[in-house]
């Protein structure tokens, strides 16, 4: 039987809240009265304005631009919580910031991404719920789609060829890989394409769009090996820099995105369609609170 872990309390800060707002929707709740504003200098100011004692605690904040801000927000409601006795604080990060620097790939480099695990930790939460790439409601996008055409599925790169073999299973369809050399930070050049293209509609599958110059480059390689159509689609829309200039200007048909980033309504472009992560994430809250298992919703 499963056990309830005190009544749902949902916060947020000022990264996502149209997010927050469906994921109450769907879980039936108002959402926690908070403020979460400025002092004339800078610093953060957070002002709760219900009892949470004993509750169930819920912040629901991606760290997505302004990556700093958001985190400090988001540390600060933690803090905030702790002290005021919630039963249990959980940290729902959609977008975590930080994330690619996972690793040290050079000498005296940071592992930025433990650096921000510890300070979720040290704030006082008692867990972190995020979104990597396995995003249902992408694969439900396409699965209508799919059905009209030959399709193919592929990887931009040979370190996403699990994240897209999961993917194309789910689909039933085969995949292709792009071989590219990236020179530095935000620059790839496209080397090689493994696998079948030629005549097939394409579906290019990533976790982070960031400066687009990945899924951009790749798409239209695939275009000049003969590939039909080519779609995009990623979990985090970043989209930063010349992001939107390039998706605008390349061969990509649409670009599909979730809402773990909130997009800007002047990057709201025509190839860019957005699908909602709420009813994931309003999904694992309600396992979460009852004690039951989260890992169930991907089997």
């Amino acid at each position: 039987m499963s056990t309830v872990n005190g009544d749902i309390v949902v916060f947020t800060g000022n990264s996502n809240t149209s997010l927050v707002d469906k994921i109450c929707e769907n879980l039936g709740i108002d959402k926690g009265k908070c403020t979460v504003s400025t002092f004339s200098d800078g610093e953060i100011s957070i002002d709760i304005g219900i009892s949470v004692r004993g509750k169930d605690a819920f912040i629901i904040q991606s760290t997505s631009s302004p990556v700093n801000d958001n985190l400090m927000e988001l540390l600060i409601l933690i803090d905030a919580l702790k002290r005021a006795s919630a039963g249990r604080i959980n940290a729902v990060i959609p977008y975590y910031g930080y994330a690619r620097q996972d690793r040290k790939t050079k000498a005296r480099e940071p592992i930025t991404s433990k650096l921000v695990a510890d300070l979720l930790t040290k704030a006082g939460a008692d867990r972190v719920v995020a979104m990597d790439l396995h995003a249902g409601q992408i694969q439900g996008y396409f699965k209508d789609i799919v059905k009209e055409d030959d399709f193919v599925v592929v990887s931009p790169d040979l370190g996403g060829v699990t994240r897209t073999r999961k993917f194309a299973n789910e689909l039933n369809l085969p995949i292709a890989i792009i071989e590219k050399r990236r020179p530095k930070a935000n620059v790839s050049e496209v080397m090689n394409i493994i696998g079948d293209v030629d005549g097939k509609s394409v579906i290019l599958v990533d976790d982070i769009a960031d400066t687009a110059g990945t899924i951009t480059q790749a798409a239209d390689a695939l275009k000049a090996k003969g590939a039909k159509y080519v779609y995009g689609a990623a979990t985090h829309g970043v989209l930063s820099g010349p992001a939107i200039e390039r998706i605008k200007n390349s061969s990509l048909e649409k670009f599909v995105i979730t809402d773990t980033i909130e997009l800007p309504e002047e990057k709201n472009i025509d190839k860019i369609d957005v699908v909602s992560v709420a009813p994931i994430f309003a999904s694992a809250i309600r396992r979460i609170n009852t004690s039951t298992s989260v890992s169930e919703m991907f089997e």
